[in-house]
Parts: C-alpha cells; sequence; structure tokens
C-alpha cells in the first residue's frame, strides 16, 4: 500500500448524528474507524431536535443520556399536526427536545473516546471497489487525502455524494410542496402549533433563549429547485401573507426549506459500501422522524459491521442490515407521506383530518400511531411466523426490568453497555445451565432474577442482540445455538 494512503477498517463518510453514532458503534465493537466531514468542524444550525423514547434508550444502553444535560420532555407529539399523546411503555416516554448540536457534541466526544480519528474539511472526490478493499478520495485544504478501507459507509445526507459517484438510482418521487423555516432572534409573535389557517400552514414556537422558529408553507404553492439555503426574505413574505404578521425586523440565525420528496434506495448494501440515515432514505422530517431513523439504522449497522471486519461473522450479517432496516425505513416514509399531504394538503384535506382526529380518540389507534411514530413498535422478523406468534418478544427490543443479579439491581438498559451480546437466563429447571462458551468474546452470559409482573417475568432465557433486539427465547438449549451463529458468527 501507498505510504500516503490511510488504512482503516471502515471509512464512514459524514460526521453528522448518523456519521458519529456509526462510527462510535463500530470502534466499541472493535474495529478502526475513520470519519471524513466535508464541513470544517461542528455544525452551527439545530435543525433536528427531536429524540423519540427509542433513540433515547438506546443512548441509554450506551451510557450517554448524562451527557445530555436532562432534555426537556414533551409527551405530546402529532401526526399530520394533529395531536398526539406518545405515551407508551418506555423508560423515556414522549419526545426529547436536544438541539443537533448538542447531539453531534455528545456522540463525537464518544467517537473520539473510542478513538476514532475524525478528518473534517474533506469532501468525498472518487470512491471504488478494489478487490477486497474500498479505495476511496477525498479533496482537502492540505490537498488530497487517500483512504483505503475493508467497507465504507454513506452517512453524507439526502445529497449524499457516494451515492452520486457510484450513479446509484435513487427511486421515488420529487417534492411537490415544501415547507420554509428559519430561526430567527428579535421578533415577538404568537405561538403556532401546526395551524392551519385560510392561505396556508404557519408553525411558531418561542425557545427559552427568545429564538422562534418558524415554519410556514402557503396553500397551492409547489416546491421549487433550489441552488442554495431559501432567504429570510422570502420567508418573511410568505409569512406575512399567510398569518398577517411582519417578521421582518427580525434576525435570522438561518433559513432552509425542506420539501416532501420521498426516496429509498433499492438496496442499503452495494458489496462493501453500505448506507445509512438520509443517504439511503430521504423524507420530509415530520415530527423528528428522519433523524430517529437514522440513528437507529447506525445501531443495527454497526455492531453487524464490527463483527465482520473482525472476522467473526461472515459478510452474509451484512444482508441483514439491509432486510431489517429497508422494511423499517419504507413503513416510516409511508407514514410520512400521509402526514406530509394533511399538514400541507389544500382544504381539500380537512374531511380526513377530522376522521382521524375522531379515529385518534381511540386508545388503539394512538397507541398504534405512536409506537409508530416512537419505533416502540419496531419488531424484526426473527424466526417463522409460528414462532414469533408464539413469542410476541421476538425481534421486538428488550423491555424495561429491574433484575437482580446476587446482591445488585441492574436495569436491563445496562446489560448492553459492556458491548456484545447478553444471554440473559431469567431462571428455570432447563434454562439455568444454557451458555455460550464459544461466543464468551462476542455474549456474555448474565443470570438475573425479575420481579413479578415484568414484562421478562416467565421467560427461561433470552439472547439479545448489541443493537437490544431479542434474537432467541427459550427454555431450554432448543434453537440457541443457531441463534449464536447466525448472529455472532461461529464458535470458537
Amino acid at each position: 500500500m501507498a505510504a500516503d494512503r490511510l488504512a482503516a477498517d471502515v471509512v464512514v463518510v459524514g460526521a453528522g448524528p448518523v456519521g458519529l453514532m456509526l462510527a462510535g458503534e463500530l470502534a466499541r465493537g472493535g474495529a478502526g474507524v475513520v470519519v471524513v466531514e466535508q464541513r470544517n468542524g461542528p455544525t452551527t444550525e439545530s435543525r433536528a431536535s427531536t429524540l423519540h423514547a427509542r433513540t433515547m434508550e438506546i443512548l441509554d444502553s450506551r451510557g450517554l443520556l448524562p451527557e445530555l444535560d436532562d432534555p426537556p420532555n414533551e409527551p405530546r407529539g402529532h401526526f399530520g399536526g394533529l395531536p398526539l399523546d406518545l405515551t407508551l411503555p418506555s423508560t423515556h416516554p414522549g419526545q426529547w427536545k436536544v438541539p443537533q448540536t448538542k447531539t453531534e457534541a455528545v456522540l463525537e466526544e464518544w467517537a473520539l473516546s473510542l478513538g476514532v480519528d475524525i478528518r473534517c474539511g474533506h469532501r468525498l472526490a472518487a470512491v471504488g471497489e478494489v478487490g477486497e478493499f474500498v479505495e476511496s478520495e477525498a479533496v482537502g485544504r492540505d490537498g488530497v487525502l487517500r483512504l483505503r478501507s475493508r467497507y465504507l459507509v454513506a452517512c453524507d445526507g439526502e445529497d449524499s455524494s457516494v451515492r452520486r459517484l457510484l450513479d446509484l438510482d435513487f427511486p421515488g418521487q420529487d417534492a411537490g410542496r415544501e415547507l420554509i423555516r428559519a430561526d430567527v432572534d428579535g421578533i415577538d409573535i404568537p405561538n403556532r402549533r401546526f395551524q392551519r389557517l385560510e392561505r396556508g400552514l404557519a408553525i411558531a414556537a418561542r425557545r427559552g433563549d427568545g429564538v422562534t422558529r418558524v415554519m410556514v408553507h402557503e396553500f397551492g404553492s409547489v416546491a421549487r429547485p433550489r441552488s442554495g439555503d431559501a432567504q429570510f426574505e422570502e420567508i418573511a413574505t410568505i409569512w406575512k401573507r399567510v398569518t398577517g404578521e411582519d417578521i421582518s425586523g427580525g434576525t435570522p440565525l438561518w433559513v432552509n426549506s425542506f420539501g416532501d420528496a420521498s426516496r429509498q434506495l433499492t438496496r442499503y448494501r452495494h458489496g462493501r459500501v453500505l448506507f445509512a440515515g438520509d443517504a439511503a432514505h430521504r423524507q420530509m422530517p415530520i415530527g423528528g422522524q428522519a433523524l430517529n431513523l437514522g440513528l437507529q439504522d447506525a445501531v443495527n449497522l454497526g455492531w453487524k459491521l464490527a463483527l465482520v471486519v473482525r472476522g467473526q461473522a461472515p459478510q452474509e450479517l451484512l444482508e441483514t442490515y439491509h432486510v431489517e432496516r429497508h422494511a423499517v425505513g419504507r413503513r416510516v416514509l409511508a407514514n410520512i407521506r400521509a402526514q406530509a399531504m394533511m399538514l400541507l394538503g389544500t382544504p381539500e384535506v380537512e374531511p380526513v383530518r377530522t376522521l382521524l382526529g375522531e379515529l385518534i380518540a381511540h386508545e388503539d389507534v394512538r397507541a398504534h400511531l405512536a409506537g409508530m411514530i416512537s419505533g416502540l413498535d419496531v419488531r424484526y422478523d426473527l424466526g417463522t411466523a409460528e414462532e414469533r406468534a408464539a413469542q410476541p418478544l421476538l425481534g421486538a427490543r428488550l423491555p424495561h426490568a429491574v433484575l437482580r443479579t446476587g446482591a445488585l439491581k441492574v436495569r436491563s438498559a445496562e446489560l448492553l453497555r459492556a458491548g456484545g451480546g447478553v444471554l440473559l437466563q431469567l431462571g428455570g429447571p432447563d434454562a439455568a445451565g444454557l451458555r455460550a462458551d464459544g461466543w464468551a468474546d462476542r455474549v456474555t452470559v448474565v443470570t438475573g432474577e425479575v420481579e413479578p409482573g415484568s414484562a421478562l417475568a416467565g421467560h427461561g432465557a433470552l439472547l439479545v442482540r448489541p443493537d437490544g433486539y431479542l434474537a432467541w427465547l427459550g427454555r431450554d438449549a432448543t434453537g440457541l445455538p443457531e441463534a449464536l451463529e447466525r448472529w455472532f458468527g461461529s464458535a470458537r
């Protein structure tokens, strides 16, 4: 290898929240990681500021929640602008307001502490597979950075350079309508929560520091191609037409627009190049789902790719990333398209909004929509249909429980902080002796007891993947060796 070429197990393109989350997950699993970012430093714009319950559970399982400084919690969210109680069984129900700048800072510090090499100010210019490696080049202030890696993961957003350089089809639909938004200082206007007025949709939320976030769409207007961000004069003009209020005297901190485009890669894996976050799927960021979807992509992929590059699992494990997350992404994009129609549609959509408002009053409907938006309802298709019917927790996330292990009490989320999978023994004459000796470097065996009434009560043993999802449940060893080999490679 040429002396000027930087080597890594994995190159991650993009140092936004998704790229940093993935880099940390990979490094935590023992992979050597280089992150390439075209920005010269961290973002100063907090565009994505909502973390949902499932993401908060994941951050808890990584020990990162204290770094978020106790963010405010709001149990109420929305579906297409209709109020929706997001409360469901979780350690962190509802939605949590964390500025993107804070999320990125926490994830960056975590990744750096695990040995990740972050190279800012480098724009990816070339990428391609050469034998068993991915060769890539990034142009920076000091010239060309040449990299060789076993794998490369694109986390570089909806206008992904990797996707463009590989000339990959990105099927779906272009934006037909758009919202323009800005953070504006020095204005005093009423708060508006998804207010559909005669001429358009208006949203305004004043923060504690006096800055107001405004978003507006004028009914009947269409999205137009943009070569850069929207201008403040544009949003001020539309805001006045829709609301009658003058915000032109304010000071914009940033302005941008986002449309209702909906696109998804046909495959999230192309040989040794993989895609996560907005590089894999493009959607309107309604209700914070886009950020949370991407972060959960990263957590699904990270441990799998780390096992592969360490030679502990075959490449076929990476196919489960595509299968699992493509299906989740497709479902999220569908619900976002429905919400976009309800938010930005002309008055013709009002009957649909009225009907859905009536349906949300029914608990089953509310819980269904809340589970979809929060990510708490994700259940991967593990095992056969008969096995999933008999074991409702199979493929679902590990529910919250307090376990007694010896003299200690441990929350279920804390079991995942050491890294790797967990074989959790909860008792029963046949489950107590279950072992994972051949996988001791990848799976930790924990013996404990749960209180009666716990969601885990009555189960003999559970195999928990590093991303917190249950890969196997049983009261004896039936099926356990096969599950261990499928998710953690061959025994040693």
